[in-house]
C-alpha cells in the first residue's frame, strides 16, 4: 500500500485510487463482520490502528430518543416480578396433586364401585360394553359345552331326538341363546326343553348373575351420570379476592353465586390458607394448612345462596394476615382455597365447589361492584359485573396496626377517607309524607276525618319546621 504513493504519474495515481477502494472495501468488509458479532468496542480499536474515520452514527429523532419501547427482557431486568408458582387447587376446583409410587394398588380392587365410578368416561365406556359382551360369550360357551357333551350338534336333526335348546346347532347359535336368556328377549326360536336338568340349572345361574352385572354396571354409570360434582359447574367464585375495610376493621372479601334457579340446600363454606412453614424447631412443613374464620363461630359460614353473596374473613388476632402489611403480602407466598357444600335440591346428594385465590389474586384496597338491582316486582343480578372490583381507600399498615391506631386515636382524621363523605339530602314533604309510616298515616286519617283542629296544611307545615334528615354517616 505504501508503493502505490511514491510514483507521481498518472498510472500511479490511478494505482493509489485502486488501492483505496480495495482499503475502503476491505475495512467495510470488517466493518459489516464485527457488526454481525456485536461488540462495537473491537470495531473502534480496528479502526484507530487502521487510521480511518469511523462512520458517523445518524442521530436518531428526538420522539425515537425519547421514547424508549419497553421489550420482555429489558422489563425483566428492571421489574422483576414473581417467578409463577405451581397451585394446589385449580380455579376450576379440580386438586393439582397426583399420587405416585403407589405400592398397595390392591386396595382399589377392596373397592371396585368407587373404582369403576372414578374412572374416565372412555374406560367406563369400554369396561361397561367388555363385561356383558365377557358375560354373554361365557355362558354362550357354556351352552355349547352342553349341546356337544349331549351330542345335540350331532342328533340334532335326527326324529325322535330331544336337544337340550332347540334349534342350537353352533356356536353362533349358543351365543344367541345366551343374549335372549340374560337381556330376556325371548324370540321364541331357540327354547330349553324340559329333559335338560343341566340347562335348567345353567339358566338359573346365569339368570341370577346376569342380574347382579347389570345392577352393577347400570348403577356405575346412573351414579357417573348424576355426579353431583357436575353440579358445580353452576356455582360462582370470582376471579380475584379483595382486602379493605369494613366497619373499621381489615377483612378479606371474595363473591360466590349460585346460576340456577334451583338453590343449594344447607349451603356452607369454609377458607383454608396453604402456605409452607417452618417451625421453631427448625422442621419445615410444605403445603401446611390453616383455618381461615369466614363466621364459624356467628353462623355466617351458613349461606342462604339465592343470589350471589360477598364472604367477608375478618382479620383479628386469630387470623393468619393478623401481622401482615401491604408490603409483606407482596413478598409473601401462599394460597387460600375455599370450599363451598351443600345439597342439591333436585336430588338430595351432596355438593362440593372448590376454587383457589394465589398471592398475586389477593388484591388490597379493592371492593366488589355491587350486582344486585331492584326492579319492578323482583330483584335482578347482573352477572356481568359478578367479577368487577373497585380501588377504594384503604391503609396500607397490617390490622393490627390498624387496630393499635384506634385504639389510641390516632387514625381519626383518616378514617374519615375510608368511608364516602356524608350526603345531605334536602327534605322533600311529599317524599317524607309517601314514607311516614302506615299506623301514623292512619291516625292522621282518622283525625282529619273526626274534624280535629290539625289540618292538612297545618300537617304540611308542622313537617316542613322539622330539620333536614343526614345520611350517608361514615361507616
Amino acid at each position: 500500500m505504501a508503493a502505490c504513493f511514491r510514483s507521481p504519474c498518472p498510472i500511479a495515481t490511478l494505482s493509489v485510487f485502486v488501492c483505496n477502494k480495495v482499503c475502503t472495501v476491505q475495512v467495510e468488509c470488517i466493518e459489516l463482520q464485527l457488526r454481525m458479532a456485536g461488540d462495537s468496542r473491537i470495531l473502534m480499536d480496528h479502526n484507530m490502528e487502521i487510521g480511518v474515520t469511523p462512520a458517523q452514527v445518524k442521530k436518531l429523532p428526538k420522539h425515537l430518543r425519547e421514547a424508549q419501547i419497553s421489550t420482555e427482557r429489558t422489563h425483566l431486568i428492571s421489574d422483576p416480578a414473581k417467578k409463577p408458582r405451581q397451585r394446589y387447587v385449580q380455579k376450576d376446583g379440580k386438586c393439582n396433586v397426583h399420587h405416585g409410587n403407589v405400592q398397595e394398588t390392591y386396595r382399589y380392587l377392596s373397592d371396585l364401585f368407587t373404582t369403576l365410578v372414578d374412572l374416565r368416561w372412555r374406560l367406563s365406556l369400554f369396561i361397561f360394553t367388555l363385561v356383558y359382551v365377557v358375560n354373554w360369550l361365557f355362558f354362550g360357551f357354556l351352552w355349547w359345552l352342553i349341546a356337544l357333551i349331549r351330542g345335540d350338534l350331532v342328533h340334532g336333526d335326527e326324529e325322535g331326538w330331544t336337544p337340550c335348546v332347540e334349534n342350537l346347532n353352533s356356536f353362533v347359535s349358543a351365543f344367541l341363546f345366551s343374549i335372549e336368556t340374560e337381556t330376556t328377549i325371548g324370540y321364541g326360536y331357540r327354547v330349553i326343553t324340559e329333559k335338560c336338568p343341566e340347562g335348567i340349572i345353567l339358566l338359573l345361574v346365569q339368570a341370577i348373575l346376569g342380574s347382579i352385572v347389570n345392577a352393577m354396571m347400570v348403577g356405575c354409570m346412573f351414579v357417573k351420570i348424576s355426579q353431583p360434582k357436575n353440579r358445580a359447574e353452576t356455582l360462582m367464585f370470582s376471579h380475584k379476592a379483595v382486602i379493605s375495610v369494613r366497619d373499621n376493621k381489615m377483612c378479606l372479601m371474595f363473591r360466590v353465586g349460585d346460576l340456577r334457579n334451583s338453590h343449594i340446600v344447607e349451603a356452607s363454606i369454609r377458607a383454608k390458607l396453604i402456605r409452607s412453614q417452618q417451625t421453631k424447631e427448625g422442621e419445615f412443613i410444605p403445603l401446611n394448612q390453616t383455618d381461615i374464620n369466614i363466621g364459624f363461630d356467628t353462623g355466617d359460614d351458613r349461606l342462604f345462596l339465592v343470589s350471589p353473596l360477598i364472604i367477608s374473613h375478618e382479620i383479628n388476632e386469630k387470623s393468619p394476615f393478623w401481622e401482615m402489611s401491604l408490603a409483606q403480602m407482596e413478598k409473601e407466598e401462599f394460597e387460600i382455597v375455599v370450599i363451598l357444600e351443600g345439597m342439591v335440591e333436585a336430588t338430595g346428594m351432596t355438593c362440593q365447589a372448590r376454587s383457589s385465590y394465589l398471592d398475586t389474586e389477593v388484591l388490597w384496597g379493592y371492593r366488589f361492584t355491587p350486582v344486585l338491582s331492584l326492579e319492578k316486582g323482583f330483584y335482578e343480578v347482573d352477572y356481568n359485573n359478578f367479577h368487577d372490583i373497585y380501588e377504594t381507600n384503604t391503609p396500607t399498615c397490617s390490622a393490627k396496626e390498624l387496630a393499635a391506631k384506634l385504639r389510641d386515636g390516632h387514625l381519626l382524621p383518616q378514617l374519615s377517607l375510608l368511608s364516602p363523605e356524608p350526603k345531605m339530602h334536602t327534605f322533600d314533604p311529599l317524599d317524607r309524607l309517601s314514607k311516614a309510616d302506615p299506623l301514623s298515616q292512619d291516625e292522621d286519617k282518622e283525625e282529619r276525618e273526626s274534624g280535629g283542629d290539625r289540618g292538612e296544611t297545618n300537617g304540611s307545615a308542622a313537617a316542613l319546621e322539622e330539620p333536614p334528615l343526614a345520611d350517608g354517616l361514615p361507616d
